[in-house]
């Protein structure tokens, strides 16, 4: 890899500080992986990238490139300013959790989202007090006319990336999705690292 560049490994989280203005650049590695994505202003954990402020402003529930998403106060916190996937995200869908996994049939501790993202925030010195709903960068979640959703395979391919630039000073909480139960991280449901690079 590139000078620059990190990994999230496969299952695990990754928390990342960014200046107003720098962007952050997260690739896809082998094409099928979904992220969880969440932001929070870096000198106030109570104000956060929101799904349904978003869906106010865009109108919709998919991100568009050039479009800013927005936090629970209604301001732009990243802009979408790169997509080479077909930019199915999902923005319906909250984090997985030990809860998740139980509904499942797992009877055993399984790594989740929601974990992974508090683990990641510990890791840098902070805590939030709640799990915001993510952005899930690449995962499928076809919603049909009748209102119904399926568990669907990613549509991005190997090096698939998007761009997304900090419009305030603010922390990035990426999570590759452990679930290896249903097919949101392809058909073989094997989680895998994904890397990213923090841009000027």
């Amino acid at each position: 890899m590139a000078d620059g560049v990190e990994v999230v490994p496969a299952r695990r989280g990754r928390a990342i500080r960014l200046g107003a203005g720098q962007a952050l650049r997260v690739v896809n590695t082998h094409g099928s992986q979904v992220v969880d994505t969440w932001a929070f202003i870096a000198h106030d954990m109570d104000e956060f990238l929101s799904m349904p402020h978003l869906h106010a402003t865009l109108g919709g529930i998919f991100p568009v490139v050039g479009q800013p998403l927005h936090t629970n106060r209604r301001r732009p916190i990243l802009l979408l300013e790169e997509d080479t996937s077909p930019g199915r995200h999902d923005t319906v869908i909250a984090a997985c959790d030990m809860h998740r996994y139980a509904l499942l049939g797992c009877r055993d501790y399984h790594d989740n989202c929601t974990d992974n993202l508090h683990a990641a925030l510990a890791a840098i010195g902070l805590r939030s007090a709640v799990t915001p709903a993510p952005l899930n960068l690449w995962m499928n979640i076809p919603i049909g006319a009748d209102g119904r959703i399926a568990w669907a395979e990613p549509l991005s391919r190997p090096g698939d990336h998007v761009t997304l630039r900090a419009a305030l000073d603010c922390v990035v909480v990426l999570s590759c999705c452990p679930q290896d139960m249903i097919p949101i991280n392809g058909a073989a449901c094997t989680p895998t690292e994904v890397h990213f690079e923090v841009l000027g």
